[in-house]
């Protein structure tokens, strides 16, 4: 796997401006700790000397994006001191004279620091995530399994993403979370620790997929949850709860991203008798939005990226579509959105194309153009491609058009069935 390259820029600037007493995310606590320099005495026959080592440096600056915006949730650690930037991307960290500061956020690239600039200013890159869908059965079938490592190793494939928990509800590894086992939601199709250990030895970033509230395992234990059909209710605070625990839990496991999917209310026919129109709009959003507010509040300092897939036509739209999703709030709280830009779900007529099915370049195209000025500063565009009824070179197609504009993507087949003639290899991407 080809690693990106770190850009770093370091310039000296006056101390206005810079804020101290930085807290994590979620908690009054400030991180940083601070202790005193030590002092050493060295005897000798003839002499005792007592010697200070220098006091440490107090090290103050700002981090900011490829865009020159700051960047919130970023970690600042040195040897004696730890913190996480605001949304102003301000930071004031204690270091030894000698010591490193670590500069890192989930899903970025991560520097290593030696300035002692009074004002220094330190710029990030995300990584460009290359992905393919790594299902359960798949990750469960050693000889399968075997085979994704192999094509990611041939391949510009630099991610997988795995489920934890699926559609419908499923929790397909032996969870802790007692709330799945009462659900009798549990099936212990492959051992997450394993196989994120071997995606780790291979190079590849770990993403794990938690479906939130479509969920009739859910719904049929605690009826009380429950919205319409087999779908959760989103501003129920306990089925946050739960979703919550299953995510901290992956992230515990050792998962590099937490993705939620169907985070939104539900559509077509259901979304016609569960009362969700009867909603206004914000209240919509504000359910979502919420939910992700509380989930990154826990996930982010545990060291985890948040990321959440939307449905693609809410990105080339104004409204919420029902659904709660809009690319302009929710993007306040993920590091990552993927809208699933799936030609083959488009309407007949879209972009004046008869079947947009048949323009794959064309419609991913118009999505992530549409998607990118509607983020939130410092959040990634990484749309979800469709990699089934297509031909292999029409899936490179699409890749094509989320590689002209700079994003990463990330395949969709439900067998995790990919042809190595569908990928792009190391020298055909730009990084």
């Amino acid at each position: 796997m080809r690693l990106r390259l770190l850009l770093i820029t370091l310039v000296g600037f006056g101390l206005a401006g810079c804020a101290s007493g930085a807290t994590s995310p979620g908690t009054s606590e400030p991180l940083a700790s601070i202790t005193t320099a030590p002092v050493a005495t060295t005897t000798t026959a003839s002499q005792t000397t007592t010697t200070t080592e220098p006091p440490p440096t107090l090290i103050r600056g700002r981090v900011i994006g490829p865009d020159l915006k700051p960047l919130a949730g970023v970690r600042i650690s040195s040897d004696i001191g730890e913190m996480v930037t605001s949304k102003d991307g301000m930071f004031e960290v204690e270091a030894s004279p000698s010591s490193l500061l670590s500069v890192s956020k989930p899903g970025w690239t991560e520097v290593s620091l030696e300035s002692r600039e009074r004002f220094t200013h330190v710029s990030l890159e995300p990584r460009t995530i290359r992905a393919l869908r790594v299902g359960a059965d798949a990750a469960g079938d050693e000889s399968a399994f075997d085979r994704m490592l192999d094509l990611a190793g041939k391949t510009a494939v630099n991610a997988f993403v795995f489920d934890t928990k699926q559609e419908g509800g499923k929790v397909v590894y032996n969870t802790e979370v007692a709330a799945a086992h009462e659900s009798g939601a549990v099936a212990d199709l492959y051992d997450p620790v394993k196989t994120i250990a071997q995606a780790h030895e291979h190079g590849l970033y770990a993403i794990t997929r938690v479906v939130v509230f479509e969920d009739s395992y859910r719904v049929a234990a605690f009826p009380e949850d429950k919205l319409a059909g087999g779908w959760v209710d989103p501003r129920s605070t306990d089925a946050w709860r739960y979703n919550i625990d299953l995510a901290v839990e992956a992230c515990e496991l050792g998962f590099d991203e937490i993705q939620f999917d169907y985070v939104r209310f539900p559509s077509g026919r259901t979304a016609q008798v569960s009362g969700q129109l009867d909603l206004s709009q914000a209240e919509r959003i504000a359910a979502i939005e919420g939910f992700l507010e509380a989930a990154r509040s826990e996930l982010i300092p545990l060291g985890c990226a948040v990321s959440a897939d939307i449905f693609a036509i809410v990105v080339s739209v104004p409204n919420d579509q029902g659904l709660g999703q809009r690319p302009e709030e929710l993007s306040r709280q993920l590091d990552a959105v993927s809208p699933m830009v799936y030609p083959s779900h488009y309407s007949d007529g879209w972009l004046g194309f008869a079947d947009p099915n048949d323009f794959p370049y064309e419609v991913t195209a118009d999505a992530i153009d549409d998607a990118l000025p509607r983020l939130e500063p410092g959040t990634v565009l990484r749309p979800w491609l469709q990699a089934f009824w297509w031909t292999n070179a029409q899936i490179r197609l699409s890749i094509q058009a989320a590689e002209d504009r700079g994003v990463g993507w990330i395949l969709w087949n439900a067998r995790s069935n990919f042809d190595i003639e569908a990928l792009p290899t190391d020298d055909e991407v730009s990084d």
